[in-house]
């Protein structure tokens, strides 16, 4: 049976056995799924928005500063307001896939379209 509290130290990662503000394997965990696979993917949502659609844009593998920067040129670009969710997520008000495309290739960033 695993430890997962201590009182000496609080609570402590099943995988590293280590106290939980020093846990280092839940950080990689965390930045592994904030790159993801690789693969940058351009999509259209409206499930949970109340009926309003949102360009997203998942998997970009950047900082969060340079994901920020991105994401105001996207969001100039198309006219349009959005947000840098957690997880690096990139959501643009509106359906402006192929603009957002068209200056992701600029860039050389390669992407997929997804979800219909």
């Amino acid at each position: 049976m695993a430890l997962v509290y201590s009182t000496e130290a609080g609570r402590v990662c099943p995988d590293c056995r280590q106290p939980m503000a020093g846990c280092t394997c839940r950080q990689q965990a965390q930045e592994q799924a904030r790159r993801g696979d690789g693969t940058v993917r351009l999509a259209y949502e409206t499930k949970g928005r109340g009926g309003k659609g949102v360009t997203v844009l998942r998997g970009l593998a950047l900082d969060p500063e340079e994901i920020a920067k991105l994401g105001k040129t996207l969001r100039s670009a198309c006219g349009a307001g959005g947000a840098v969710k957690d997880g690096g997520t990139l959501e643009i008000q509106g359906d402006h896939r192929d603009t957002v495309s068209r200056l992701l290739e600029q860039r050389g960033i390669a992407f997929k379209r997804t979800g219909g």
